[in-house]
């Protein structure tokens, strides 16, 4: 009983299921606190939370800065927030926690194409720190031990990656169609 209650001392937030087999109720544990790597918690504050105003205290980082050129600017901050979601799966983050990163993004990539608007929005979401509370959260493994994780689990990023890809097209080429057309009526009057 002695190595057991040292066992879940390093534990929290243990409940009891019931198992699908067997219908019999049994503990689940997870940890409290799963090191993440340093350079994941200083990129995320440095991309969403590195500057402050003053006199409002609101915080805000390089993500506010770059979604500001147009075009290219959503597009390098969402790559960013990808490394975090790819950095994910290393730490054996559950599938649902990776979804639930890949909308932060989508969100975060949808919002931002709405011009200035969509620029303040993007500040105000911060998909980094975002995910990366969830990583800290879900994360199953220590940094130290976080080298590779599962071939599904790439897949289902991969999936997700694909997914932003298909709105980032979709977006250029709704964008491109918006622009022809515009062209296309003012050359050629009602």
């Amino acid at each position: 009983m002695q190595v057991k209650s040292n066992a879940l001392r390093n534990y929290s937030n243990d409940y009891i299921e019931a198992t699908p087999r067997t219908g019999a109720r049994e503990r689940i544990v997870r940890p409290t606190h799963v090191q993440i790597e340093r350079e994941l918690e200083v990129l995320a504050r440095v991309m969403d939370n590195q500057f402050v105003i003053p006199v409002l205290g609101w915080r805000f980082g390089l993500n506010a800065i770059i979604d500001l050129v147009p075009g290219i600017g959503d597009m390098a901050t969402s790559l960013v927030a990808v490394y975090v979601l790819a950095s994910a799966v290393r730490y054996r983050v559950p599938k649902i926690t990776l979804l639930r990163m890949g909308m932060n993004i989508a969100i975060y990539f949808i919002g931002g194409l709405l011009p200035w608007v969509g620029d303040l929005f993007d500040a105000w979401w911060k998909p980094n720190i975002r995910n990366l509370r969830l990583l800290q959260l879900r994360a199953t493994v220590s940094a130290d031990k976080a080298h590779e994780g599962k071939k599904s689990d790439w897949l289902f990023v991969g999936l997700i990656v694909a997914t932003l890809l298909v709105l980032l097209f979709g977006s250029l080429a709704l964008s491109a169609f918006v622009i022809w057309s515009v062209f296309r009526a003012l050359q050629y009057p009602l």
